[in-house]
């Protein structure tokens, strides 16, 4: 005698494990993770150098907003690799209690932590960055004049149009390339900016 369509899903169910039992696998997992994490934020504030930058790096890549504040705090590291590290993978999290932080960064007198404030705070995407930003436009590293005009592309502020503009004269490739993507960005049709030289 044929099994009928009925029997077949019975007998199937009966091989599925019962709901409770899968919640506890789920709540299982979220302890496993919730203690990966401390022990990341562990390692990031007593690691070596390399551990410290490759924890901010998992930090931002697995974007948990309990990374945000260690990472705050790795800003001031004494290794300039763990700062940038750890300012990229705030960007990368995106949560807006990095941003006062990173526009303080900003003002650093290293290029990479200048250079990824920029891009972080872009990412974060509040326009209160807009002022602090506009004045990278003429830091004397081309990197970071690039990453700041993406970043004012992405913050979308009329109010960067006019300091992006000279930027198309750029003598560097880049600078030129980013300030006509966020002038677009921004509304400017290609059609009303100064060519490049």
């Amino acid at each position: 005698m044929a099994e009928t369509p009925d029997k077949k899903i019975l007998d199937t169910l009966e091989d599925v494990p019962p709901i409770d039992q899968d919640l506890g696998k789920i709540q299982e997992q979220a302890r496993k993770q919730a203690a990966r994490i401390e022990g990341l934020i562990g390692l990031l504030q007593t690691g070596g150098l390399l551990e410290r930058t490759k924890v901010a790096d998992i930090l931002g890549e697995i974007r948990d907003e309990r990374g945000v504040l260690p990472l705050i705090g790795a800003m001031n590291d004494p290794s300039t690799d763990v700062q940038y590290v750890a300012i990229k993978s705030l960007g990368m999290i995106a949560d807006p209690r990095a941003t006062d932080p990173l526009i303080r960064a900003l003002q650093s007198q290293e290029k990479w932590v200048r250079l990824g404030a920029a891009r972080s705070l872009g990412q974060i995407g509040d326009k209160k960055a807009v002022d602090f930003i506009i004045p990278l436009l003429s830091d004397p590293n081309h990197g970071v004049r690039a990453n700041a005009a993406r970043a004012l592309g992405k913050l979308g502020d009329p109010r960067a149009i006019e300091p992006l503009r000279p930027l198309l004269q750029d003598p560097k490739a880049d600078v030129r390339t980013e300030a006509e993507t966020a002038l677009g960005l921004l509304g400017v049709k290609k059609d009303s900016t100064p060519p490049a030289p």
